[in-house]
């Protein structure tokens, strides 16, 4: 976890308020030979359901405003972002799975209500929630040079659910 990314704070915030257990991860320090070179996660979250997550939070705002329009639901992640995940996944072994927390900043007031919104130093946030795995069975590149993938919007809403509705996870 990065200290001072509002975002991941956020995130935090909301576990501490539900009473989740968790481990924020130092990203500095790692006690496993032979995983020097893969990204950091950000937060080992404890569950009532059958596995503990490894979470890497990545904050997006939405609507996400540029050049080319208003973009929502942005959700691309990078090649290697999944790959490392994926591996953690690996190195952690049964009871553990890899998952992205997508925590949109909601940067302006919307027409439409959105529920599940947590509001955090007075931001309000949204937090949806894909398995790693479901991830890679339906990610497309989204850019070659910058090495990115991503879902198309209809089916990161049909896999991403609340994180609110965590014990109903899709796999």
């Amino acid at each position: 976890m990065k200290k001072g990314v509002h975002y991941e704070a956020a995130f935090e915030s909301y576990l501490r308020e539900q009473g989740w257990p968790y481990v924020a991860v130092n990203e500095r320090r790692r006690a496993i030979d032979g995983v020097d070179k893969l990204k950091s996660f950000d937060f080992v979250v404890y569950s009532d359901g059958p596995a503990a997550w490894l979470v890497d939070v990545k904050g997006r705002k939405f609507p996400y405003v540029c050049d080319s329009g208003v973009h929502y639901w942005e959700n691309w992640v990078t090649a290697d972002d999944l790959v490392d995940l994926l591996r953690w996944e690996d190195v952690f072994g049964p009871g553990y799975t890899a998952c992205f927390i997508f925590a949109y900043w909601l940067t302006i007031p919307l027409e439409t209500e959105i529920p599940f919104l947590f509001t955090f130093k007075e931001r309000d946030y949204f937090f949806a929630c894909i398995s790693a795995q479901q991830y890679r069975r339906h990610a497309r590149q989204r850019s070659d040079r910058w090495e990115t993938l991503s879902l198309r919007r209809k089916d990161f809403k049909r896999l991403a659910y609340p994180l609110q509705q965590r014990n109903q996870a899709k796999r």
